[in-house]
Parts: C-alpha cells; structure tokens; sequence
C-alpha cells in the first residue's frame, strides 16, 4: 500500500530577517493532536466531591474547578539528505543534515535582541551575563501542513541519528518534534476555531443520530 507523504513547513513568526524556517516531509500517520484537563484539588464547587447535579444547567457550577490545557501536538519526521548527495548537491556531501539539525537546534533555544534589533540566540551573550538570566524570548512559530496553519511554541525535540558521512556528520536521522499551540485571539487560530466548528457543524447536522436528553 502507498503511503502518502505530505509537506510540512517550521516557520518563525518574526518582522526581523533572516527568519528560522524548516520545510520536511512527513507521513501524516505519524502525527498526533492530544489535550488533556486539570481538575482542581481544593474545596471549590467543582472540585472532585462536588461534581454532583441534577439537571444540565448546573454544568457551569460542577466545571468551576476544571481548567482546559492548551492543545499538544507531536510529529515524526525523516530527515534524510541522500538523494541530494546522490544528485551531488554540494552541501549534502560535505554536511548531510547537519544545516537542517543545527537549524532545529536554533529554534528551541531561546533568543535575546541584538544591539542593531537582530534576534541572536541567547547563549551568544558576552561576558558574565549568563544568556538566561537577561531579558530573553522564545520565539514564536508557524506550523504549516496542507491547508492548515497554527501558532505554535517548541516544546521538545529528539533526534535519533541513523547513518553517517565518513566525518561523522549525519545524513538521515529520525526526529521528533513536539508543539505547544498558542491558543489566543490571534488570526491563525481564530481561523483554527473557525475551520472546526464550521466541520463540527457539518457532521451534526448530517449524521442523523439524536439522542434525547432528560
């Protein structure tokens, strides 16, 4: 069975240049939306004794204690430069991956302004002043796959190296990537919402199941 790779696109969201950005190929199958909530432990009307009701209009009372955490995702992707070295792309066979990783690498870390307004990363910084103790940003990024865009923060990133150049510089390795979506009044995941509920809508209202509700 063929499998179906789709493009997928890091973007910083940034006005300064030069901007972070990725482009990659990853199955779809290998990626996951998740979103959990936390529920409060102190002596609210909505902690886990008082989730009691009757009636659905007491469901604002017995949520009070519930708060919903921003959505999570996670992605697998391939890096792999050798059909660009079997092409003889000049950059491949001297250094493999490695402009694709270390680019992975700059987007996790945080970043400070530089003395002419360029975002540098913040372990640049001179002298004693330790990159993390002064003013210091993560960035923000766009994460772009078919038709659907969402503002994102970087969580987490693991890269398992699985072949290598005769330097020790790799050429295909197994990365994974977690996000944190920025869920905010932003035009992004305004449109996000919009392309949801719009969906949610549509299948509602043609499913043709009920149920009734005491």
């Amino acid at each position: 069975m063929m499998i179906k790779i789709t493009k997928g696109l890091l973007v910083e969201y940034t006005e300064r240049s030069p901007r972070l950005e990725l482009q990659f190929e990853f199955n779809p199958a290998a990626f996951s939306r998740s979103r959990q909530i936390t529920f409060a432990s102190n002596d609210t009307p909505g902690n886990e004794s008082g989730y009691d009701f009757n009636s659905a209009g007491e469901t604002p009372r017995i949520s009070q204690g519930v708060a919903v955490n921003n959505e999570e995702i996670s992605i697998d992707i391939l890096l792999d430069a050798t059909e660009r070295m079997a092409n003889n792309d000049a950059i491949a066979d001297q250094y493999g991956i490695s402009p694709e990783l270390d680019t992975l690498k700059s987007m996790l870390e945080p970043k400070a302004q530089g003395p002419d307004g360029q975002q540098i990363l913040a372990s640049l910084g001179q002298g004693e002043d330790s990159g993390f103790s002064r003013d210091v940003f993560s960035s923000v990024f766009l994460f772009v796959w078919g038709d659907q865009v969402l503002p994102i923060f970087l969580t987490s990133i693991g890269v398992e190296e699985t072949a290598h150049l005769p330097s020790l510089v790799p050429y295909r390795a197994n990365v994974s990537i977690g996000m944190k979506v920025i869920e905010s009044n932003n035009p992004y995941y305004i449109a996000e919402k919009s392309r949801q509920q719009n969906n949610a809508s549509r299948y509602n209202s043609q499913s043709g199941y009920s149920v009734t509700i005491p």
